[in-house]
């Protein structure tokens, strides 16, 4: 089984379809907005996101969310490799990069990744809310990043004071935020955050000029699906995944980053997750929801702020054959449902293959 770059994105997308100047800019933003931003997402909603108000309909359904990842793939630049100045259409509408980024400031999680897989170490990043610090995985190749707030509460003095030379972020996490960014530095957004990953990453590698840097993950990538999937066999387990919030107790569903990996495994989902949607949400009374031969649980933040212990002592849960015979596994959060990113894929396939695999 061979799954080529252009094969797996055009799948994805059927499925979802100056420094005084600079302070000066940023001295009236702070003034205006109180030093702060709301990203559009609460603090509970890390990873894929699934803001409210006017971003509802890119977060949670709609025509806007199914179309997410196709409108993404058309976005870029037709520069040629190592040309400059290259001008980059994206979600926000276009922004000039005058020379090749070298001081990068990331928004969100997924662009960290991105940027990290391509060699580069950002100078700031926004972590999301509950999960502050650099990801684990991701400090090898991260460098120092200094601290410029949190995705719903970006700093705008600190990314400013940082003078970068491009700033990677979300319609979703920051739209409200795009105006004053731009003073700062050009910046390239993409529409939000999730089942998008592969899109937004060739994006973030167009406007650092490392396009094909980010291809050849991909297809590495693609052929670590194809092993992964020839090895499990024809006869896939179904997967459920659960995530303990301290709000909310999800099933991600397709349109996710979890979502995507699987689905590119080619491993089944319970009906009731076989949703083009980021997740469908449940008591903890109805846990038995979850049912499938395998299920894989995340928790977000302290597990003690989540109703884990409440639906793992329900005797629904304890009576599910996966929890009896020891197919229910706790996974790592910051990999399977906020990673966001190629670096983060590939660990959970390799997580997946430690279980899966025959």
């Amino acid at each position: 089984m061979s799954i080529s770059l252009s094969t797996s994105l055009a799948r994805s997308a059927r499925r979802r379809g100056a420094a005084a100047v600079v302070a000066l800019a940023v001295a009236f933003s702070l003034a205006a907005c109180g030093g702060g931003s709301s990203g559009g997402d609460s603090a509970a909603s890390g990873g894929d996101g699934d803001g409210g108000g006017k971003k509802a309909a890119v977060a949670t359904g709609g025509k806007d969310f199914a179309d997410a990842a196709k409108k993404t793939a058309a976005y870029g630049t037709d520069a040629e490799p190592g040309r400059f100045p290259r001008t980059i259409t994206h979600a926000m509408g276009t922004t000039e990069l005058k020379k090749r980024p070298e001081r990068v400031v990331v928004l969100d999680v997924g662009e960290f990744d991105n940027v990290v897989s391509l060699g580069i170490k950002p100078v700031g990043y926004a972590p999301t809310e509950g999960d502050e610090g650099i990801p684990g995985y991701l400090k090898k190749g991260a460098g120092s990043p200094k601290d410029v707030g949190t995705i719903n509460n970006l700093n705008l003095e600190a990314i400013a004071g940082l003078k970068p030379d491009l700033i990677l972020g979300s319609q979703l996490r920051a739209a409200d935020k795009y105006k004053e960014l731009s003073a700062i530095a050009p910046t390239v957004f993409s529409i939000r955050p999730g089942f998008t990953w592969k899109e937004n990453y060739l994006l973030n590698a167009q406007a650092l000029d490392r396009t094909a840097g980010a291809k050849a993950a991909l297809t590495a990538y693609d052929k670590k699906v194809a092993a992964l999937s020839a090895d499990i066999g024809p006869d896939k387990p179904t997967v459920s995944m659960v995530r303990y919030m301290p709000d909310r107790l999800r099933l991600y569903a397709k349109a996710s980053f979890i979502g995507t990996v699987l689905d590119d495994v080619g491993l089944p989902r319970p009906e009731n997750q076989q949703v083009e949607d980021l997740a469908v949400e449940i008591s903890p009374e109805k846990i038995d929801d979850a049912d499938a031969d395998w299920i894989f649980t995340g928790v977000y933040g302290d597990p003690e702020k989540t109703g884990r212990d409440s639906a793992r002592s329900n005797p629904l849960w304890k009576n599910l054959n996966a929890v009896k015979d020891g197919r229910a596994k706790d996974v790592r959060d910051e990999t399977w449902y906020l990673g966001l990113g190629v670096t983060a894929a590939g660990l959970v396939l390799d997580d997946l293959r430690g279980y899966l695999a025959k």
